[in-house]
């Protein structure tokens, strides 16, 4: 990117210390000015329903996330982009695996199964607006064996993921149908993100001409 296209360009801070995200967005061409994760409790409230706590968390993230780049002259005017996904199953809510019984259990009710994830889409914007969107992927995994979802454990690709997988790793091979946007299952909608972003005035499409 020329050096006169990035003095005048708007800032854009993606509120995630999340590298799958991070990487989303670089392949659409959008290089985040800042990381700022933002540090909320996710617990669910009672009787939440899934696709509510998706939206509710990816606000109170980017609010919390704008109050810190407000500290920061660096990045004053910048945009604040966040995404949060759920995983669940019915009305109950996946949680993000940390020990290896826990992504077990959720490997085993995910078997054979259909399932829907969420991603919760906030933009703030440097006027202050806030911009949201909710996507929804459906999904059916295959019928595991006991010895893939031990091999899986193994693999320890499921540690800090929702839903107790990853689909951009060695669980692609559980997929047997998938309906609607593959990289919201990985953790940001490329589509919706880019139509918010470019629709709220960032020039994510003009910098493409300079990668060349």
């Amino acid at each position: 990117m020329n050096t006169q296209a990035q003095s005048w360009r708007p800032r854009l801070v993606l509120a995630s210390a999340s590298p799958r995200r991070l990487a989303l967005l670089q392949q659409i061409g959008v290089e985040p000015d800042a990381l700022i994760p933002a540090d909320i409790d996710e617990t669910p409230r009672r009787g939440e329903l899934p696709r509510v706590l998706a939206s509710r968390l990816a606000g109170e993230k980017a609010r919390a996330a704008q109050a810190i780049v407000a500290k920061r002259p660096e990045l004053a005017g910048a945009f604040v982009l966040v995404a949060d996904t759920v995983v669940c199953v019915g009305r109950r809510i996946l949680p993000k695996c940390e020990v290896a019984d826990e992504a077990g259990a959720c490997l085993r009710l995910l078997s054979g199964r259909s399932h829907r994830v969420y991603t919760g889409v906030s933009l703030i914007t440097p006027k202050g607006a806030e911009r949201r969107k909710l996507v929804e992927t459906r999904l059916r995994f295959k019928r595991l064996t006991v010895q893939e979802i031990e091999a899986y454990i193994a693999s320890g690709e499921w540690r800090g993921k929702a839903g107790g997988y990853a689909i951009q790793g060695l669980a692609g091979a559980f997929v047997a149908k998938l309906i609607g946007s593959y990289p919201n299952v990985v953790g940001l909608p490329l589509n919706e993100t880019m139509g918010m972003i470019a629709g709220e005035g960032f020039p994510a499409h003009l910098f493409w001409m300079n990668r060349a």
